[in-house]
């Protein structure tokens, strides 16, 4: 099951390269990724499926894994895809009392999406 991992490194030229490099010698694929600059800080979002190994060769990188988060990983095809659909996913997991955290694009189509109680949003999905 894919994770997200949140990451921060310096903000300067090179450390995007720094951690895709790390990834991909240890053999791990990035599946999503969402990134900022933020006050002197890079801060990312980074769905993979190997936690165990991204968390290794981070670290051995230098770069500080902040937090592992299981996610929703929602595929963006079909009826999904359509005007609205984002919404009406939204809405139902708000009705349920569900705190949507973040979220990002994945490859593949999919969406991938943090909350405050996952449980309880795949629950209202019917997930």
């Amino acid at each position: 099951m894919a994770k997200d991992l949140l990451v921060t490194m310096d903000d300067h030229p090179g450390t995007l390269a720094d951690m895709g490099e790390a990834l991909g010698n240890a053999g791990v694929n990035i599946e999503g990724l969402a990134g900022f600059a933020v006050e002197g800080r890079g801060i990312a979002h980074i769905l993979v499926e190997d936690v165990g190994a991204a968390r290794s060769a981070l670290e051995s990188a230098g770069i500080k894994v902040e937090g592992e988060s299981d996610v929703l990983v929602m595929d963006m095809t079909g009826d999904a895809a359509t005007p609205g659909a984002m919404g009406r996913a939204a809405r139902k997991v708000a009705d349920a009392g569900v705190n949507l955290t973040f979220g990002y694009l994945a490859s593949g189509n999919r969406v991938v999406i943090g909350a405050d109680d996952i449980a309880k949003a795949k629950a209202a999905l019917g997930i």
